[in-house]
């Protein structure tokens, strides 16, 4: 029997042990898509205790101690934070195959130094241990990004902010990790939601300039890109219920943003329609740009609209959605493609059923502007598992160039979820090593080293141009 969670975790022959230990866990990680705030980054929040900085704004734990039968006042309610942590234990205790249980390990382990698997028995004294140490000032948010070996970070912005703690961040010299912002204009394509005018409002103000048509709207973006671009950004996210493509004429999608900021009601047709517009217009700006685009679709959010009333949205009572037709997705690239190029694109699916689709569609767009210029995501969110990323990589390895991939990402709103990293690569190295140990790929290191390296960190840094000597 092996040691729970030691030093081979998941590596299950000689080979993912050599790949893992020589080849991936040497290199840094590269953080090209979370959700942490860096104000938090730029003032070096320190956290009072491991509550803090584990359960708040975690949703994949909330919904775990909602199975658990937790009341809300422990996961986002008044309790305290030791009743909320005690809590988590005792939900641990049920996570047997769960990833929460191995990223909740790998993180007391790599930041606390604790290999004491939590349960309710060992949770005040794991709580006592990792609060005394969060005192510490080496425990301060950008001690515990440098000690997960960090080398960037593209945070997750809305096109009105005035990017006061990118640039803050920037300026200081006494920190050498870079922190990037990232484009997210999804309040600006959801028209069909009821704040659609009060965001058109907001952005009027960042982009000092009237919005009265939808080419005003698309004037307005493009130059909140400019500024991005200004101050570091070369990476645009797009959250999609699924990527749309019906089209029509400026003069339709001129109507439908009239009936819209007249307060008509729009059809389902007429929402699609500008949501395509709008996303064909964006996918140019960020080919204009140089900006690398990514597409999350797949989720149906805010299922428990009584949850939702009372917590708003991200909170943990998303799914995955069946309703992505890959036909529009292909054709929506095609549209981009003629019009103009494809920029760099990553798709990522909340529904794992979708790889195959993608790894074909993704095939009819490579072209030399970039090695794997067309991505698939890594398994993302419900599917950053064991068997998602399983799965995700044995599709993209059967119908393109595994070797090309970019990686894992954190997606996170915790500063301790950097060993998710880890838990990647040791999937990663698993895998490829049982290959080589079944005959299906050569045991030569001069190939196997760089297929590690590149898909665990070097991939990505040339895939997104980033340049790491520059702050």
């Amino acid at each position: 029997m092996k040691k729970f969670m030691d030093k081979d975790f998941l590596l299950e022959t000689e080979t993912a042990k050599e790949l893992f230990h020589d080849y991936a866990a040497v290199v840094p990680v590269l953080d090209y898509h979370c959700h942490i705030d860096p104000q938090e980054i730029y003032e070096n929040r320190q956290f009072e205790n491991i509550a803090q900085v584990w359960l708040g704004g975690d949703h994949y734990k909330w919904r775990q101690m909602r199975s658990n039968g937790i009341d809300e006042y422990y996961i986002t309610g008044e309790a305290s934070d030791w009743e909320k942590f005690e809590k988590y234990a005792l939900t641990l205790e049920k996570a047997i195959g769960n990833p929460l249980y191995h990223w909740s390990h790998l993180e007391l382990q790599r930041f606390f130094g604790i290999d004491t698997p939590l349960s309710t028995k060992t949770a005040k004294e794991i709580w006592d241990k990792a609060n005394a140490m969060l005192q510490q000032d080496d425990m301060r948010v950008r001690s515990l990004i440098k000690k997960a070996n960090v080398t960037l970070i593209c945070t997750t912005d809305d096109p009105i902010d005035d990017l006061k703690w990118h640039k803050l961040i920037k300026e200081d010299e006494s920190f050498d990790v870079q922190v990037l912002p990232a484009w997210r204009p999804d309040k600006a394509v959801n028209i069909n939601k009821p704040d659609f005018m009060a965001y058109v409002a907001k952005l009027e103000a960042a982009a000092d300039m009237k919005i009265d048509s939808f080419a005003d709207l698309k004037a307005a973006l493009a130059k909140r890109m400019d500024y991005f671009a200004a101050n570091g950004c070369s990476v645009a996210d797009h959250g999609l219920d699924y990527v749309m493509y019906v089209p029509a004429s400026d003069e339709e999608i001129e109507t439908i943003f009239a009936k819209k900021k007249n307060g008509e009601t729009l059809s389902n047709e007429e929402i699609v329609k500008f949501k395509t517009a709008i996303m064909l217009f964006l996918a140019q700006e960020n080919k204009k740009h140089d900006w690398v685009m990514q597409l999350h679709y797949g989720c149906k959010r805010d299922n428990n609209t009584t949850m939702f009333d009372k917590l708003g949205p991200d909170t943990g009572f998303d799914c995955i959605s069946n309703e992505a037709p890959g036909a529009q997705l292909a054709d929506f690239l095609n549209a981009v493609n003629a019009n103009g190029g494809l920029p760099r694109t990553i798709i990522y699916s909340l529904n794992p059923g979708d790889d195959e689709m993608i790894g074909t569609i993704i095939g009819c767009f490579q072209n030399s502007d970039a090695i794997g210029k067309i991505q698939q995501g890594s398994a993302w969110w419900f599917n950053d598992n064991k068997t998602g990323m399983q799965k995700q990589m044995t599709s993209l390895a059967n119908l393109g160039l595994l070797g090309n991939f970019v990686g894992m990402l954190t997606d996170s709103r915790s500063f301790l979820s950097y060993p998710r990293h880890e838990y990647f690569r040791r999937i990663l190295c698993n895998l490829v090593g049982g290959w080589v140990e079944n005959g299906e790929f050569p045991y030569d290191m001069d190939l196997l080293a760089p297929i590690i390296k590149g898909i665990s960190y070097n991939n990505a840094i040339e895939y997104f141009g980033f340049d790491l000597e520059k702050k």
